[in-house]
């Protein structure tokens, strides 16, 4: 057996020991968001997993019941974007985004095997099919709860920046690579959420996509 099977084996049995650990924060979290902005703990969204694989992924909720039609009476271009003082995310939701507990419940999906703690983080269907050959590249790989682009701009970095970012965590993996960017998520959860970045790339590819078809 690789280094890399025995690596996805370590990330489930990481996962499994800080889903029993971290079990308090997350019923505490689940009831905090149940109280302040009724039901509909978990927000579940088809992405891509490795090889373009759609699951199901799970996160706390953060934005307000509605959001879809919310956005598009905003004019919101691109769907899965979002815009400075967001009215679709909830008061909690920006503590959870702030403080990444809003993604706790993925560590699910690493124990199923469709996530690792570190890789590209998954993204939605419809933004997968108009990815370019390059862009494609990020699907080689199981995506992640965190990974090399997250710690060096989040959303703070162009789309093309953050593949280029993948493209490159791909070229160079090792177990130390993953487990300094694990340091480095951990140590800079204080920081808090980047200022929102628009970026229309995706928007663009839509359009240009749908001309093409």
């Amino acid at each position: 057996m690789g280094v890399r099977p025995i690596w996805h084996v370590l990330n489930q049995l990481t996962a499994a020991v800080a889903l029993l650990l971290l079990s308090p924060v997350i019923l505490a979290v689940a009831l905090w968001v149940r109280t302040a902005d009724g039901r509909g703990v978990l927000f579940v969204q088809d992405r891509a997993g490795r090889g373009g694989k759609p699951f199901r992924m799970l996160k706390f909720r953060s934005m307000v019941h509605g959001s879809v039609a919310m956005t598009a009476e905003m004019g919101i271009g691109d769907p899965f974007g979002l815009v400075e003082n967001d009215p679709r995310i909830t008061r909690c939701g920006r503590i959870l985004r702030r403080t990444s507990l809003d993604e706790l419940p993925q560590l699910v999906n690493v124990l199923r095997g469709q996530m690792l703690l570190v890789g590209p983080r998954p993204d939605v269907l419809p933004q997968v099919a108009n990815y370019s050959a390059e862009d494609a590249r990020r699907l080689e790989v199981k995506p992640g709860i965190t990974g090399w682009a997250q710690v060096n701009g989040r959303d703070d970095i162009d789309w093309p920046e953050r593949f280029r970012l993948d493209r490159w965590y791909i070229d160079h993996w090792s177990p130390r690579l993953d487990l300094r960017i694990l340091w480095m998520t951990v140590t800079g959860l204080h920081r808090g959420e980047p200022p929102v970045h628009v970026d229309d790339l995706n928007v663009k590819r839509a359009g240009d996509y749908g001309r093409a078809a």
